[in-house]
């Protein structure tokens, strides 16, 4: 008989997953185990259920329809019978193009239409036909006329760009005068333009379509979407009326978040008994978002002044259902300022010097610090140095007697320094040195030649030979930089440790500490700082757009501007602008000094190399005035690194002391020509206001192969005695072909040095020591008090204010 056996599952048994039927079971099944029930949570939360196709599709329409209402909104924000009129540019970039024979064409393209005439170079005029009012504004151009242009730029709705189709034929359609004004303007940022062609009817027939296509190619190239349209006759001009009033504006931010204001009627008002100030009076449409009469104004040109009262006169420009109808000539008060509400002009902190002090000492501690002065050893270090920058340096020599270090040297000083000490593989760094400073230079002006020969003598009066040798050895000096980045020669009759005192090394780049507030100079205790810029930029700028009091925009108004100098105001009427003028208001906090990074990239036609710490005209927003900055590398991270050199291509980070400006803001930078005319160097955008941008100089000391022995080698030509050896001992070294190593012991008393490495050193390899120190702008902000800023303009006012104590985000 067979024996049955049982198999049973031992420990080792595989036991497979049993399926999860819960997560797919059907709704019906969930329903029947739920049996009604319903949770808690799911009851209370808010239904996430999906839209059927008719929901949707009602949906859909009414975000539409709430986009249209707003498109609408704006367009009827301005133009109409009570709101400000159409603001048009009218910019001529042939010098063969009248604007007056524009003018004529469009002023009568409708026998209904009325024109007001204000000046030579404004108009207004109301066209029932389309119920919209408009406002002409031809700013005068030519050789120093560009920055007037570009002021009248920033306050107008659109610009109308005039050609002549007489100049088609050749290569000027576009002069060199009207595309240098063109580039400024469309880095400033252009309000929407309209390109119109003139005098085509005097070309043939057969040739008018040829003539406008190679205009049409022309202007392609600076604004590839625009459409050229012709201005010729009366049906011309009321297209031309019909696509101002009708088309879509492009915004512009720092002029939308902002107050503004064209002035078209000026009055300068003596005060009684002060010979010297006055009040400013400033008649015209406001813009942007309403004004409140206790904020700041800023004026190009003059500078920042408070408002004492605000009148709303008759808009004469309305229109009327007839000519009988006459102004009465009221003029309202609208405003009056608050001396307990209105901001404080002072735009500096004033630094307490007794704030780092202590208490007065008790007779306890006088009695112990004299017993501890008899015998004290005081370590030595080198200028510049705090006790973690000098913990990494062995055997600090320790002296008896007091600490008889001086005081740090300014940056001006160092520089100058390693002008006398180190050349970057050449002497051409050296010899310019002391050049650098003197004047700007821009880049090679563009001489006309004829066909005929030239002769050398006046071709040779023509040429500056200072400039073109300056502009030599600046391109010299930029090349050895670029070849050698930041290479420095070790100075052999002094020692390493004392050249490079304010130095010190990293061990990464990257991801080593530096403390944002150490050693900070005596000119950060004047400025302010943001806990966080961001949501400061954006609860101030929603602020302003929300508030429902003060004057709103479109009234026709007149600004009382107080304490005017009228110094100031007399050198603004000689420069042949003082018939227009524009006015901002401030956001609160943008009239107080800051230290801010811009971003910037050079123009293609700028070839000269800007060097750092070089004197440049900066036009920031809405503000103009002159700085000295210093370039650095535009990375991420919390270090970045300091560039010698901004040259042409190169986008880098401007940092400079400046009043706040909050972003989005357009940044153009210009550098005066010998001839007294201003060439654009460069252009970008802000990016933020931070104190705390670390922005690290890098000095390089190389050294070559000597004797190479597998992972060793003997160093020579980095240092030229034993004691620097010494010094430097604790940082690393990098090769140029990726080796890393350090430092072993000196060798011999002439700077020679035994180094370990990672791997064998090849013979032609370079071995590099990196260095660091953290540079600071200098406080060289000048103010531009007149609308021609190459002109002598007098520094800013060194007093100080007190921070402000209402926002929490404001800190010193």
């Amino acid at each position: 008989m067979a024996i049955e056996t049982i198999h049973k599952a031992g420990a080792l048994k595989q036991t497979n997953k049993s399926h999860k039927h819960g997560k797919h079971a059907s709704k019906r099944a969930l329903d029947r185990v739920a049996k009604g029930k319903t949770n808690v949570k799911s009851a209370t939360k808010r239904p996430n259920r999906e839209l059927g196709r008719e929901d949707r599709r009602r949906q859909a329409n009414q975000i539409r329809k709430n986009k249209r209402q707003e498109a609408i909104a704006l367009k009827r924000a301005i133009g109409g019978a009570t709101t400000a009129p159409f603001l048009t540019c009218v910019i001529p970039l042939n010098g063969n193009v009248d604007p007056n024979s524009a003018f004529a064409i469009i002023e009568s393209c409708d026998e209904e239409a009325t024109v007001q005439k204000v000046s030579e170079r404004m108009r207004y005029m109301n066209v029932p036909r389309f119920r919209q009012r408009f406002s002409f504004l031809c700013p005068a151009t030519g050789h120093g006329r560009e920055l007037s242009v570009l002021d009248s730029l920033k306050v107008c709705d659109s610009t109308i760009l005039l050609l002549s189709a007489t100049d088609a034929g050749g290569e000027d359609v576009i002069d060199r005068a009207g595309a240098k004004l063109l580039n400024m303007a469309l880095s400033q940022g252009l309000p929407t333009p309209m390109v119109c062609l003139m005098d085509l009817e005097s070309i043939a027939p057969k040739k008018r379509g040829q003539v406008k296509n190679d205009v049409q190619k022309a202007i392609a190239s600076v604004l590839p979407d625009e459409k050229i349209m012709t201005l010729d006759s009366k049906t011309d001009g009321l297209n031309l009326l019909r696509r101002v009033g009708g088309q879509k504006r492009k915004i512009l931010h720092n002029k939308a978040n902002r107050p503004h204001l064209f002035g078209e009627k000026l009055e300068f008002v003596p005060e009684m008994g002060e010979e010297c100030v006055g009040t400013l009076k400033v008649t015209g449409f406001l813009r942007g978002v309403p004004l409140s009469v206790n904020q700041l104004v800023h004026i190009p040109g003059l500078g920042d002044f408070q408002m004492s009262e605000i009148y709303a006169p008759e808009d004469p420009y309305k229109m009327r259902k007839n000519d009988e109808e006459m102004s009465s000539g009221e003029v309202k008060l609208l405003a009056k300022a608050d001396p307990a509400k209105q901001t404080s002009l002072q735009k500096e902190n004033i630094p307490d010097a007794m704030d780092a002090e202590q208490t007065w000492p008790t007779e306890e501690e006088i009695e112990a610090s004299k017993s501890e002065n008899k015998k004290k050893l005081i370590k030595r270090i080198p200028k510049g140095m705090s006790e973690y920058q000098a913990a990494w340096i062995p055997d600090i020599e320790e002296v008896d007697g007091e600490d008889d270090s001086d005081e740090d040297d300014d940056d001006e000083e160092e520089e100058e320094g390693e002008d006398d000490y180190m050349s970057c593989a050449s002497d051409s760094e050296s010899k310019i040195g002391d050049k650098s400073d003197e004047e700007d230079e821009e880049e090679y002006d563009e001489v006309s030649v004829s066909d005929g020969p030239v002769s050398a003598s006046k071709y040779d009066k023509d040429m500056d030979m200072e400039e073109e040798r300056r502009s030599l050895a600046k391109l010299q000096a930029a090349k050895d930089d670029e070849i050698f980045p930041d290479e420095i020669d070790t100075p052999a009759n002094i020692p390493a440790q004392e050249r490079f005192r304010k130095y010190r090394g990293l061990e990464s780049f990257r991801t080593s500490p530096w403390d944002v507030k150490e050693n900070l100079p005596l000119d950060y205790a004047r400025i302010y700082q943001f806990k966080s810029f961001d949501r400061t930029k954006r609860r101030i700028i929603k602020e302003a757009q929300e508030v429902d009091d003060g004057v709103m925009p479109g009234w026709y108004i007149e600004i009382h501007v107080k304490n005017v100098p009228q110094a100031a105001w007399n050198a603004h009427c000689s420069t042949g602008t003082g018939e227009t003028l524009v006015l901002y208001g401030l956001l609160p906090h943008e009239h107080q000094m800051s230290v801010m990074n811009v971003c910037l990239k050079r123009t293609p036609n700028s070839t000269i190399p800007l060097k750092s710490k070089e004197r440049l005209i900066v036009q920031c927003g809405f503000r103009r005035f002159i700085v000295n900055p210093i370039f650095s590398q535009h990375t991420n991270g919390d270090k970045h690194k300091y560039e010698r050199f901004f040259r042409p291509g190169m986008t880098v980070v401007a940092t400079f002391f400046a009043p706040i400006q909050f972003p989005p803001a357009p940044v153009v930078c210009f550098r005066e020509n010998p001839d007294t005319s201003l060439g654009m160097v460069a252009s970008g955008s802000v990016i933020h206001c931070n104190p705390d941008r670390v922005v690290l100089k890098r000095a390089v000391l190389s050294g070559h192969p000597f004797k190479i022995h597998r992972k060793s080698a003997v160093i020579r030509y980095m240092f030229f005695n034993p004691d620097d050896i010494e010094y430097f001992k604790p940082c690393k070294l990098r090769t140029k072909l990726g080796r890393l190593g350090h430092i072993k012991e000196s060798l011999g008393t002439h700077g020679h040095m035994k180094c370990i490495f990672d791997a064998q050193l090849k013979s032609h390899d370079t071995v590099m020591l990196y260095l660091y120190k953290r540079v600071f702008p200098k406080w060289t902000y000048e103010d531009c008090v007149v609308s021609c800023p190459y002109e002598t303009c007098p520094k800013a006012g060194t007093s100080g204010a007190v921070a402000v104590k209402e926002d929490e985000e404001m800190q010193e």
